[in-house]
């Protein structure tokens, strides 16, 4: 199976002979490089391109195409070279395109020796770049792997090839281009190659100006759904400032002619100025476009953010799937970010132990100015690296306000105006909102925590002190519980209120009788048909009737015999809200009660849990696969879930009702009121 990487990620290659095939939809060269341990090309011998088709362990095409097969040898690569970088070019001076961002996103897979790719990247986010290192091999811990690159350059091959070291860059990206040039243009471009001494006069080397690695972070087995913090860092990819946010691949490499676009797949709010301006580099920035502006070569687009401006059958399928791509870009631009941050750290690092490991440059004012000068460049790639944030972060923000406005009374916070014009539906749901999400990079931007309904897992409202966020260890117990518990009934609202009249039934196990308080308007409404089970009586029962539903709807459905279902089984969705477990449960009604965790949501029955974990230790590890089967959200801020991408520790915060508002207690009263008039 074909590994798909995003920036940054890297994949372990298996074999050492390999191909590496290029599809880039027009004419361009292919070229390799081999840098050492530091990170430079030590002489042009360590380049292949057209005019020099082969080095050790590589060979690539002698001419420009739009499609070009690399045959490698990892075996033959020198021990002194621990990357190769494949490279792929603009063919200058043609009358085709004069940058990437006019081009289909090209695409770079390696392969077996016979022909089964092990992992393809599209690379995506360019623009004014003219050169770009697609991906690299690289040896790590006595094995390659390959890592997605993307770092593109505006002022071409030269450029590239200058920023990785090698002296005499100009003559070697001139060498390659005569290779493709016919005689006439030969003789012109060797006439244009100055000197390796007006080369070293020039200004100093090419900042990148695409995107570099937009995945810190990017583990090889990266981590699942939920982590009590952050995942490990990758294997280090040297990324330097990211300049555009993750498009994803499948939306790249449909395109045509006219700039890349930035969006996520299917999206198609990204404005026209903010796509021409990303991928400019710092020797010459381009000047953004006014709103309505067609770019060189593109299309006009919108001039703002859409709300639903994605794909689906349904406003709410589209809003749906324009939240989750909110959410990808923001955990893919504060990985570019953290990891332009981490490469200025490590390249600044190792910039002053050069220094220190040179007795003659150890002390005295040239070494002073050497640390200097090190400690300016990693300024500049940090404010760089967050002024791309930055830009980012305005158009993230700027769609979730549009689209915040937009979203039904499912997905919406309890403040939105959609809850005061309250109707109950008479359709289910496409999502859930649980809460939002953010990033410490910028918490005042709030992704909406959406899940798809019916629930797939559990939920679990936890009672015990937060591990992170704001204000960990100075909240209450009393008050922890008090919350959780308000936090849970407040879920259980919200799924009663996005059904239709009799979809949706609520049950509660309170066993000592302490949520009463927060119980008491589900009571008075209706909305709750029984008074919350109590005691161990209460307990047994409630569970008895709910596994007696599961074990009936499952023996109906696998026999397709829902109508001779007894008249008793409700099989609309069942909300089970258990406050204050274990306290009440014997063993026979845990047992129940994973029961239904692990089968219910099958045939829609649902749990709700509120329960601090450090109460069940008494149980020992008997309960462990009953709180990780169970999705765990907080009364309180923190930082404990993590996007399956990154792994980033990102701050849920639950969807709260505004102090002193009613909105709760005017929905239930109306979803009591329909439920009185259809006799329910």
């Amino acid at each position: 199976m074909t590994a798909e990487l995003v920036r940054g990620q890297n994949h372990p290659l298996t074999g050492s002979r390999l191909q590496v095939r290029i599809s880039a939809g027009h004419p361009v060269m292919a070229a390799a490089a081999l840098t050492g341990e530091d990170g430079t090309v030590p002489g042009p011998e360590w380049v292949a391109h057209p005019g020099s088709p082969r080095l050790p362990g590589a060979e690539v095409p002698g001419r420009a195409a739009a499609e070009h097969v690399l045959t490698v040898d990892l075996d033959a690569v020198p021990a002194a070279a621990h990357r190769m970088g494949v490279l792929l070019a603009l063919v200058p001076r043609t009358a085709g395109p004069t940058r990437f961002g006019a081009l289909a996103a090209p695409y770079v897979a390696v392969a077996t020796e016979a022909g089964e790719e092990i992992a393809g990247y599209t690379v995506t986010g360019l623009d004014a770049e003219t050169a770009v290192v697609a991906v690299e091999l690289y040896r790590r811990q006595g094995a390659w792997k390959v890592r997605a690159v993307g770092q593109g350059y505006a002022e071409g091959l030269a450029a590239l090839l200058r920023d990785h070291g090698l002296p005499g860059a100009v003559e070697a990206a001139a060498a390659a281009e005569r290779a493709l040039a016919g005689p006439s243009e030969a003789a012109e471009a060797a006439a244009a190659v100055p000197s390796a001494a007006g080369e070293r006069e020039a200004t100093t080397a090419a900042v990148p100006s695409g995107p570099a690695a937009d995945a810190a972070g990017a583990v090889d087995d990266p981590a699942g759904r939920e982590a009590a913090g952050p995942a490990p860092a990758g294997d280090g990819a040297a990324a330097t400032v990211p300049t555009s946010r993750e498009a994803a691949a499948e939306g790249a490499s449909s395109a045509s002619s006219g700039p890349i676009s930035y969006r996520h797949p299917g999206r198609r709010g990204t404005s026209a100025a903010a796509a021409a301006t990303a991928g400019t580099s710092s020797a010459a920035p381009s000047a953004a476009l006014p709103p309505g502006t067609v770019p060189e070569g593109g299309h006009a687009e919108r001039s703002g953010p859409v709300a639903g401006d994605a794909t689906g059958w349904s406003m709410d399928e589209r809003l749906y799937n324009q939240v989750r791509g909110m959410f990808e870009d923001l955990a893919r631009a504060v990985a570019a970010y953290r990891s332009a941050v981490d490469f200025a750290e490590s390249r600044l690092d190792r910039e002053l132990d050069q220094v220190l490991t040179d007795p003659a440059t150890r002390v005295g004012p040239a070494a002073d100015a050497a640390r200097q000068e090190a400690r300016d460049r990693h300024r500049q790639l940090v404010e760089q690296a967050r002024a791309v944030l930055d830009r980012d972060l305005a158009q993230l923000a700027e769609e979730a306000e549009v689209v915040e406005h937009a979203l039904p009374p499912s997905c919406a916070r309890w403040d939105h105006p959609v809850w005061q014009g309250y109707q109950v539906p008479l359709e289910r749901p496409l999502a859930l909102r649980l809460g939002d999400v953010h990033l410490p990079e910028r918490t005042d931007l709030r992704i909406p925590l959406l899940v798809r309904l019916p629930l797939e897992r559990g939920l679990w409202v936890d009672a015990g002190r937060p591990a992170g966020g704001p204000g960990a260890g100075l909240w209450d117990p009393a008050e922890l519980r008090a919350s959780a518990v308000a936090c849970a009934v407040n879920l259980a609202v919200r799924l009663l209120a996005v059904h239709p009249v009799g979809d949706c039934a609520l049950h509660v196990i309170d066993p000592a009788g302490a949520a009463g308080t927060a119980l008491a308007p589900l009571l008075e409404s209706g909305a709750l048909r029984e008074a919350p089970a109590a005691g161990a009586r209460g307990v047994s029962g409630t569970l008895e009737r709910l596994t007696r539903r599961v074990d009936l709807v499952q023996m109906a459905v696998r026999n397709r015999a829902l109508d001779s279902l007894p008249d008793d089984v409700d099989t609309g969705e069942q909300v089970l809200l258990v406050n204050d477990f274990p306290h009440g449960f014997d063993d026979r009604a845990v047992t129940q009660l994973r029961y239904l965790v692990d089968e219910g949501p099958s045939v829609g029955v649902h749990v709700v849990l509120v329960a601090d974990r450090d109460d069940a230790r008494a149980y020992g590890p008997v309960l462990d696969p009953l709180w990780r089967s169970l999705l765990r959200l907080t009364p309180v801020p923190d930082d404990h879930l993590a996007d399956p991408w990154v792994g980033h520790a990102w701050t849920y915060e639950p969807s709260v009702v505004p102090p002193g508002s009613d909105v709760v207690r005017d929905v239930l009263r109306k979803v009591g009121q329909s439920r009185r008039a259809y006799g329910i």
